[in-house]
């Protein structure tokens, strides 16, 4: 987008990915579809991101089971043509061949016909599947009067869980990248900090010829595996061209002391489910009710949430459409969850039309849409038994899929 007086820039968000280890809630979509916090689809967060900071020129690259991604970017996501501005899905083209993306990297190297269209001064290239609030105008700034080619966001996080990030050693400025890993298993902490490391939170702000000069470089290497994290940026870093922006010194309106900073990955079933339980104390460490710098999305046609004579909801999060007869804790529910008589709920996710029967018991699952809890059944309560039936994680999370039976 042309800001006023200031330079353009084009979002482009990557939502290709499988999602494979947070099956089974990505059987039937990509991950960036996956619902959140009662109401919102995971792209909300990143999206709103953008467009809460005046960057109105979106496109969407998708490639894996996109569908419902789609179709809620379509109708939930429509800006104003009159001013120019959109956010589009961008579904794998095959404009360089009979392929699919082999890497992030490639997906934009594909998709370069978007960049040559909207001629941007800089790219904010950001992930789809991350829950946070972030301004990227704060490190837009920092990218220009640094004048560097690609700036990413960093985040402390603790080094024993590094082997998921990238991994990114500073210089002694605080600034210049000095290395990127991908996914180490022994990485350099933090100078001062020996137990954190500077994590990579998948957000990249590019001056466009950087970008574009390193996909045509990086296409031409056999041996790379063309992703953002594992190619480009190791590349740009050796040029000495990289530099880190401290999401810790991001503020956005609106925001509380707990929730500053905050930034989860949500690619595994026991993050995703720990991600809820964030938003449903009293005092949330991820507060959904910030007006100032809110998280849209399309919430559907529904009457208010109904509690019936015995219907108690306490740390819970409760969406339009719900009936509630039986007793729910903190749990999440998005719309027409009905939670029938004598039935409990507790330390749930239930994703939309779930139904929970007559004097059944919910502990301590996430139950994708339209799954029906029949009358006395039970989840999680006979771990064995449910290990047998259903998917649990590591962390004893219980999963069923998109309308799976339950016994």
């Amino acid at each position: 987008m042309v800001m006023r007086g200031g330079p353009s820039v084009l979002g482009i968000v990557l939502a290709g990915g499988e999602g494979k280890r947070l099956m089974p809630l990505t059987a039937d979509r990509a991950k960036p579809a996956v619902t959140f916090g009662g109401m919102y689809r995971l792209v909300d967060f990143v999206l709103s991101n953008l467009v809460n900071a005046d960057i109105l020129r979106i496109c969407v690259l998708t490639q894996y089971k996109s569908h419902s991604l789609d179709r809620h970017v379509t109708t939930t996501w429509r800006m104003s043509s009159l001013l120019g501005n959109y956010v589009t899905p961008v579904p794998a083209q095959q404009r360089l061949g009979p392929r699919w993306y082999s890497g992030s990297a490639d997906a934009i190297l594909q998709s370069l016909n978007l960049v040559h269209d909207e001629q941007p001064d800089f790219i904010a290239v950001f992930g789809a599947d991350h829950v946070y609030r972030m301004d990227p105008r704060q490190m837009l700034t920092q990218h220009i009067e640094s004048g560097a080619g690609v700036t990413v966001a960093g985040i402390r996080v603790p080094r024993a869980e590094a082997s998921a990030f990238g991994v990114i050693t500073p210089a002694r400025d605080g600034h210049r990248v000095e290395a990127f890993l991908e996914k180490p298993t022994d990485p350099p902490p933090l100078p001062g900090s020996p137990n954190q490391v500077f994590a990579s939170m998948g957000n990249y702000l590019f001056t466009t010829k950087t970008l574009v000069d390193a996909l045509k470089e990086d296409a031409e290497d056999d041996n790379s595996v063309h992703d953002m994290g594992g190619s480009i940026l190791p590349l740009l870093t050796e040029r000495g061209v990289a530099q880190v922006y401290d999401f810790d010194g991001n503020h956005v309106p609106g925001e509380t002391e707990r929730d500053h900073g905050y930034w989860r990955d949500v690619g595994t079933l026991d993050t995703y489910y720990d991600a809820h339980m964030d938003l449903i104390s009293d005092r949330p460490a991820f507060n959904l009710d910030n007006r100032r710098w809110p998280i849209y999305t399309h919430a559907g046609q529904l009457p208010p949430a109904r509690f019936c004579a015995a219907g108690i909801a306490s740390e819970s999060i409760v969406s339009p459409g719900c009936v509630i007869r039986g007793q729910v804790t903190r749990s999440v529910l998005s719309p027409g969850v009905s939670v029938e008589d004598g039935a409990v709920v507790q330390g749930s996710v239930l994703h939309d039309n779930v139904r929970v029967g007559r004097g059944a018991v919910v502990r301590g699952a996430v139950l994708d849409k339209n799954v029906e809890v029949p009358a006395g059944a039970t989840i999680g309560v006979n771990p064995g038994r449910d290990a047998e039936l259903y998917t649990v994680s590591k962390g004893g999370v219980i999963a069923l899929g998109k309308g799976q039976s339950v016994r």
